[in-house]
């Protein structure tokens, strides 16, 4: 019988998920760190664009010009091409803050996927023993279940005896079809809890392997949301900086190079009258902003605002890890105390419970007494098995909330 049932389990134990198989899995294939990791390298190309910018730049074109009524001097019809070569030799500092303000904005995109992957991972890990906890009550409620129906058959066949009344046939019934519900309740509750986790993971999931945390100390580090806050309070300092450099000369030097053709040259005396077939240009600018009814500095200022709000952020935020910190610890010595108490609790139900049946089964309690005793052994077992998922879900928040990498704590 044991080998059957074995084999009859065989498939679910092999394709059983670990907590750390599901978070590698979600780390690749969750849609939402996906969409992060994309826009991180749309960034990275747009420094890459900034850093293109301070090198010169070289064009190339052409054009055709017909003149309806061409000058006696110049030809009607001309075609030319040319090549164009261009530096900036100052602007200000622009291209050099826009650089800056791109490197800050590629690092909060890179925070704020780690944030994203860190919040993901434990949304998880929560959903991850919550159906475990639920799954433990649903296999409690599953054994009171068996342990009631075979006593309604006893019951029953004493009924039929008269050696029971239909009274506690009845009662038995009621608390046998009262579990039933509450059975089929919790089936729903994993089922959704089932696919939320598959969801955030990214693929199906058949059943849930065993999964503990590593239980030590861990050294606290900011969390990756608030460098990404403070990444993009610099970047956006950065950009101020790039609105200052439009009040600074702007210096800029093309030389092009041209190439000229004519379908009819002009001629003067019967004598053809030579154009110009080739020419090189050098053109020097000097640009600078005097006045502009103060739309720079309200950029400016708005951008400093921006910094401003930011940096509110960023204290708020801290302190706020610095409260669930605290908070994780004490959870997690709560935690333990839950365990001992419900360990106790279970041990006292199990001992009540076996006695209590064999005083059923030789007529000396009722079935009130069996059901009380019963409901306490199945709720004692449900709050034990909750109360050790809850001391590893403690966990989980204490390594989060360090900013510690969930997967590096999970045992093999």
């Amino acid at each position: 019988m044991k080998k059957e049932l074995l084999l009859l389990l065989l498939p679910f134990i092999l394709n059983a998920e670990s907590l750390k198989s599901l978070l590698e899995y979600a780390d690749r294939a969750n849609n939402l760190i996906v969409a992060k990791d994309l826009q991180a390298q749309s960034k990275k190309s747009e420094l890459g664009s900034s850093k293109n910018d301070l090198y010169p730049t070289v064009d190339i074109g052409a054009y055709y010009k017909r003149d309806d009524k061409p000058n006696t001097f110049f030809s009607g019809t001309t075609y030319a091409g040319y090549a164009k070569i261009g530096y900036d030799v100052y602007v200000g500092g622009r291209k050099e803050n826009a650089l800056k303000q791109k490197r800050g904005a590629l690092k909060s995109s890179q925070f704020d996927k780690e944030a994203t992957k860190n919040a993901i991972e434990l949304a998880i890990v929560q959903d991850f023993y919550n159906l475990k906890s639920k799954e433990a009550t649903l296999n409690a409620r599953e054994e009171a279940s068996k342990a009631v129906k075979a006593q309604l058959k006893r019951v029953e066949a004493f009924l039929k005896a008269s050696l029971a009344t239909q009274d506690d046939v009845d009662r038995l019934q009621s608390a046998y079809d009262s579990n039933i519900y509450r059975i089929e309740s919790l089936k729903f509750e994993i089922f959704s809890l089932k696919k939320s986790l598959e969801l955030q993971v990214g693929k199906s999931i058949e059943s849930l392997d065993d999964s503990l945390f590593i239980k030590s100390e861990s050294m606290a580090q900011e969390l990756d949301n608030i460098r990404a806050l403070r990444a993009t309070k610099g970047s956006v300092m950065d950009s101020a900086k790039i609105i200052d450099s439009y009040y600074y000369p702007q210096i800029r030097v093309e030389d092009t190079y041209s190439l000229y053709g004519y379908m009819d040259k002009p001629t003067f005396g019967n004598a053809h009258i030579e154009q110009i077939t080739n020419q090189n240009q050098l053109l020097v600018t000097l640009n600078m902003r005097l006045y502009d009814f103060g739309t720079l500095s309200e950029s400016k200022r708005s951008a400093q605002l921006q910094a401003d709000a930011l940096g509110e952020e960023i204290k708020y935020k801290t302190k706020e890890q610095h409260l669930q910190q605290e908070l994780a610890l004490q959870r997690i010595v709560t935690a333990k105390l839950s365990i001992k108490s419900a360990k106790s609790a279970l041990k006292s139900a199990k001992s009540a419970f076996i006695t209590i049946t064999k005083k059923y089964n030789s007529g000396i309690v009722d079935n009130v007494v069996y059901l009380d005793a019963l409901t306490t052994r199945t709720e004692s077992q449900a709050t034990y098995k909750t109360a050790c998922n809850n001391l590893e879900l403690s966990y989980a928040l204490y390594y989060y909330y360090n900013a510690n990498n969930l997967e590096e704590y999970l045992h093999e």
